[in-house]
């Protein structure tokens, strides 16, 4: 059976979720994670910015939006520095204007995807996978981009048999 990591970003607290802003004890991307850990035995990794995002969801999204502007590169209080052991990775967060937070491009810059299979998941509040496949593209050099799922934020917490399904279809 193939070897699965997940990468990850998620953000618990204040989140749009459909058509307000409610409190999360755990982020949608980082239930998405669980799930896929559970269904293939995947190991995780989270990643973590030194510098947190506001905890109000409306000035986050402006931090986001002027991160992504800038095209900045968060500092993570702890990075991989290798997925060579792994056969399949699978890059997973919510989508923040359209791809990734930018915290995840600080990650991928520092890996070498070569030879890998690379698989997006994005949790979202209608966004679908937006711009992650192009980002896993772009950011991956080497590896081969996947298919990938798309998740309601909103659902997260119940989609466990879809996440599972496409983690055992995609990453055995």
């Amino acid at each position: 059976m193939a070897k699965t990591l997940v990468i990850y970003y998620s953000r618990k607290g204040e989140n749009y979720v459909n058509g307000s802003i409610k409190s999360l004890t755990k982020g949608n991307t980082e239930i998405c994670a669980e799930y896929i850990k559970k269904a293939v035995g995947a190991d995780i990794f989270e990643i973590e910015t030194q510098k947190a995002y506001s905890t109000d969801y409306t000035k986050c999204t402006v931090e986001a939006k002027d991160e992504l502007k800038n095209n900045a590169r968060p500092k993570l209080i702890k990075m991989l520095d290798s997925v060579a052991e792994y056969d399949n990775i699978v890059v997973a967060g919510p989508c923040w204007w359209g791809t990734y937070p930018c915290a995840v491009f600080t990650q991928l810059e520092a890996l070498d995807f070569s030879g890998k299979k690379v698989f997006p998941l994005m949790t979202h509040e209608g966004s679908g996978l937006a711009g992650a496949p192009g980002a896993l593209k772009k950011y991956c050099k080497g590896a081969i981009v996947g298919e990938g799922l798309a998740v309601h934020g909103a659902e997260a917490s119940s989609s466990e048999a879809k996440v599972s399904a496409w983690a055992e279809k995609n990453l055995k």
